[in-house]
């Protein structure tokens, strides 16, 4: 095959392509591989391009099998056949590190050998896979913590305190609200599986924003008298209507108002604003921002972007105190995500924190 049918070829090839002669010098890259690598691959050595030594190794064989000896074999991967050779390596590529698949075969260009690599981006498999695996630990840490101080009670109960009514009575307390604990954060799993699995359905029902919003507060106001925390209303008297899912919004602004009144309790005021907005530039169109701001103690803004991030807590001890799961925040943004909305938060130490959710006041495009 002659170089320019080779480009042509490797352009409809949808992964990263470049093809190599006999000399292992770039004669085609497709568009994709510019893409990774950057512009002016051709007519350079392929060692310029791709410095890792095991891929280096790989072209040299496909060239000349006979003169250089069989890169060792990836035990996960498919071992060589019919001259073709894949590789895990870790490329870098215009100053990012990426983890790839390099797949190596031999090509006849012009009647003399030649080699054709490709090149899979699997940094996104890579590290979807991590976030699992992070998730599977953060669940186990979690509820081993609970299991553990529950584990150590029955046996205590069962010896030392077995006759002790007094701490009988103290360990029981401990036991139940650790349970409470275990099984609260097995319900904001199945709850988060649940918003995951629903997030790229768009809602088809129009719920009232002012009335949800008012509703929630209702039910979260005994706690926030307990707590000494007064709510202050600024909500519009006539419906507000926007595309939405009634349970899942009224999750929302639970678990905002009930964090408000938990973590920002200690100012005393948590004020509920409902505002319309005549173009919000993110949803490209009007929408209602509904937000929840307390006086409280405030958040380091250091903390800010990692707020929704599953398990993450500015102070891991207090949340568990007062009965935090560490999914709250993260349940919110997939419900958010699903309504094509947006969550802001704002936030200094000392001065509070506003928890802004913005949701397009008609269904996106």
């Amino acid at each position: 095959m002659d170089v320019r049918h080779l480009r042509q070829l490797t352009d409809a090839v949808p992964v990263a392509m470049l093809v190599v002669d006999r000399r292992a010098r770039v004669t085609a890259a497709n568009h994709a591989a510019h893409a990774l690598f950057g512009p002016g691959l051709t007519d350079r050595p392929f060692v310029t391009v791709v410095r890792h030594p095991s891929v280096n190794h790989a072209i040299d064989w496909v060239l000349d099998p006979d003169a250089e000896p069989a890169p060792d074999d990836d035990p996960d991967l498919p071992p060589p056949a019919h001259g073709i050779l894949k590789l895990r390596a870790t490329l870098s590529a215009q100053g990012r590190d990426r983890a790839c698949v390099v797949t190596v075969g031999p090509v006849v260009i012009d009647g003399t050998r030649g080699a054709a690599v490709s090149i899979e981006d699997s940094t996104g498999i890579e590290q979807a896979e991590q976030m699992r695996r992070d998730f599977v630990a953060n669940v186990s840490h979690e509820l081993r913590t609970p299991l553990t101080a529950l584990m150590g009670f029955i046996e205590t109960l069962r010896g030392p305190a077995r006759n002790d009514a007094a701490a009988r009575d103290r360990f029981l307390d401990i036991m139940e609200r650790e349970a409470g604990r275990m099984n609260r954060l097995v319900a904001d799993l199945l709850s988060l599986s649940r918003v995951e699995g629903d997030e790229r359905r768009r809602p088809a029902q129009k719920v009232d924003l002012s009335s949800l919003v008012r509703s929630v507060a209702a039910t979260v106001a005994p706690a926030a008298r307990t707590a000494g925390v007064r709510f202050e209303l600024d909500l519009p008297d006539e419906p507000v209507t926007v595309p939405g899912d009634a349970d899942q919004i009224v999750q929302v602004f639970h678990n905002l108002i009930e964090n408000a009144v938990k973590y920002g309790g200690s100012g005393g005021v948590v004020r509920l604003t409902l505002t319309h907005l005549d173009h919000e530039p993110v949803l490209r169109g009007p929408g209602w921002a509904v937000a929840v701001e307390d006086e409280g103690e405030g958040i380091d803004p250091l903390h800010l972007p990692r707020l929704t991030e599953r398990f993450y807590r500015v102070d891991t001890h207090r949340s568990r105190e007062k009965g935090g799961t560490g999914l709250g925040l993260a349940i919110v943004k997939h419900i958010i995500n699903r309504h094509r909305g947006r969550l802001r938060i704002e936030s200094e130490k000392g001065q509070g924190s506003r928890f802004t959710v913005i949701l397009p006041e008609q269904q996106p495009r």
